[in-house]
């Protein structure tokens, strides 16, 4: 951290640059006499936005150059989606703080239908996870799913210009860039489970970072990080990434962690679920715990059908 200035790595997104933003916001409440600079950069899954990320390296594509900067030291530190985070982070780096979680849910969109239920036989409904497309067609197999890349302004654009009957959005991605008007309904947990990590802020620094580990500690949320942990160790241990349809939530109440958690085929004909709780001090055991519970239902070998295909 050269002369008392931090420098932030971001995508150059506008939800990255908000979410950049509010992290900045909050380490200036802390510390006002701190210079902090925010450092946009296009990475390489902003530049491939026309291929499936399941197809050219999932969500890992959007912090590479990121973490290029932080080795290079030209960034101190990198705020990222947490749902964007690869399970097992390179050598070298660590998560040094996971903020307080915003909404986890997905959001439906559309201009002329207010619901899933709503939608007719055949119509599309736009989305570039695997995940959400599986659970959509577990409930409603009439529908029509077609890929959808870009930032949160271009897929409103696509919707806007007819290419879709409907879209399915992070919620949270959509409430941060004041949008929330455009959430025909909030997809429940109990219909659509959504991504490990999703709605939390991830801090990202190398690892010999010391100073910067004590200085992000107070932004670090405690109950959050229980929660994504036990997701995120449930879906390190199934092989999770974009590259299959696998949903983890955890919610924290008085102290004891719920985790529910489902591995799919792409077409939502077969959906494998499990759940468990723990003390909020055993979240890495009740990731271990669910995702046991699914491999003896047959997650991993419907993992492996997914990839052949």
């Amino acid at each position: 951290m050269a002369q008392n200035c931090l420098v932030i790595a971001s995508r150059e997104s506008a939800l990255a640059m908000w979410q950049s933003q509010s992290v900045r916001q909050h380490l200036l409440s802390l510390y006002p006499n701190l210079l902090i600079r925010i450092e946009g950069m296009i990475t390489r899954g902003d530049r491939l936005l026309h291929q499936s990320l399941a197809k050219i390296g999932g969500k890992g594509l959007f912090i590479k150059e990121l973490e290029h900067a932080l080795l290079e030291q030209t960034a101190d530190i990198a705020v990222h989606s947490l749902k964007d985070v690869p399970m097992d982070l390179p050598k070298g780096f660590v998560l040094a703080a996971i903020t307080k979680r915003a909404i986890a849910f997905d959001a439906f969109v559309s201009n002329h239908y207010t619901n899933i239920a709503s939608l007719p036989i055949g119509a599309t409904v736009g989305t570039s996870s695997l995940r959400r497309a599986a659970q959509i067609l577990a409930l409603y197999p009439h529908l029509q799913i077609k890929g959808l890349r870009g930032n949160v302004q271009t897929r409103l654009n696509k919707l806007d210009n007819g290419d879709y009957d409907a879209i399915i959005l992070a919620a949270a991605g959509l409430e941060r860039l004041g949008l929330q008007h455009r959430i025909q309904v909030y997809l429940r947990p109990e219909d659509v489970l959504p991504a490990a990590g999703q709605g939390a802020l991830a801090i990202e620094v190398a690892e010999c970072r010391d100073d910067l580990l004590n200085l992000l500690k107070p932004l670090h949320h405690f109950q959050t990080a229980a929660c994504v942990t036990a997701e995120r160790t449930l879906a390190r241990i199934l092989g999770g990434s974009c590259q299959i349809p696998l949903a983890a939530y955890c919610v924290e109440k008085a102290n004891c962690l719920e985790l529910k958690a489902l591995v799919a085929s792409a077409d939502g004909a077969t959906v494998l679920r499990a759940s468990a709780h723990a003390p909020l001090d055993q979240a890495e055991h009740l990731g271990v715990v669910v995702a046991k519970q699914l491999t003896q239902q047959g997650a991993q070998e419907l993992i492996a059908t997914v990839l052949s295909v």
